[in-house]
């Protein structure tokens, strides 16, 4: 599933682009997409800033009333957004300033069906290997890339989610465990174990009916009826992906 965002004050030209995306997601039945409409730029960044939003893709127009979308894009930036942008604009006046700000593509109106598709068979090929890599978190005030190898595991205290990386890195997380697990679970080698951790198993050193022993020397104890599961799981990993 990607996420994208939509971000124009044209409500005919946004429902355009919408429609289209649509109209490429139908052709590609392998890929899903969630669209978000915003009708001015400012409404866009409150939803970054204050609602943890992390679309994987936004096509944003240049002239907007309020604020450029170039404008905007440096602020994105700015808050650690590594989202990628495709301009949509009537002009190739600010071509150079939107690669400045990192665009991966800029297309001048009206957009035909043709061109789009081109550039998201484009972007999409690059994001789906990206994602076999990384996870884009926001920790610390910030949009960080976290390379999936370096997560050993991640626990919730209470309210607080915890990830803990190699080299002894620890990251403190917005998001519910259950949403950490969905963007892992695509990884074969991530377990949830309990409610409370989920577990890289390529730093699993031995695990029994009782507890699980990392490489790092944290130990995890084993909820009751878990063990099984799990060590189903630990045996399928090694010997079916490794």
């Amino acid at each position: 599933m990607y996420l994208i965002a939509l971000c124009d004050d044209e409500r005919v030209d946004l429902e355009k682009t919408e429609q289209m995306l649509h109209s490429y997601e139908t052709r590609h039945p392998e890929i899903r997409f969630s669209v978000d409409c915003f009708e001015s730029a400012d409404e866009l960044l409150y939803m970054v800033r204050e609602k943890n939003y992390m679309p994987d893709l936004m096509l944003m127009d240049i002239y907007m009333p309020e604020k450029l979308g170039i404008e905007a894009a440096r602020e994105l930036r700015d808050m650690g957004s590594q989202s990628r942008i495709i301009f949509l604009t009537t002009s190739r006046e600010h071509a150079l300033e939107a690669f400045r700000v990192d665009a991966s593509q800029y297309l001048v109106k009206p957009i035909l069906e043709k061109q789009l598709f081109q550039v998201m068979d484009k972007l999409l090929r690059v994001m789906e290997e990206e994602r076999k890599k990384f996870l884009l978190l926001r920790t610390g005030g910030r949009i960080q890339r976290i390379p999936v190898g370096d997560i050993i595991y991640c626990e919730a205290q209470g309210k607080t989610q915890y990830m803990y990386l190699a080299g002894g890195t620890q990251h403190l997380l917005r998001v519910t465990l259950t949403e950490i697990y969905e963007m892992l679970s695509r990884y074969q080698e991530f377990a949830r174990v309990g409610v409370a951790y989920i577990v890289n198993l390529e730093y699993v050193d031995s695990l029994n009916a009782q507890d699980i022993c990392l490489n790092t020397g944290k130990k995890i104890h084993l909820p009751r009826g878990a063990y099984k599961v799990l060590k189903e799981q630990y045996f399928k990993f090694y010997c079916e992906g490794n």
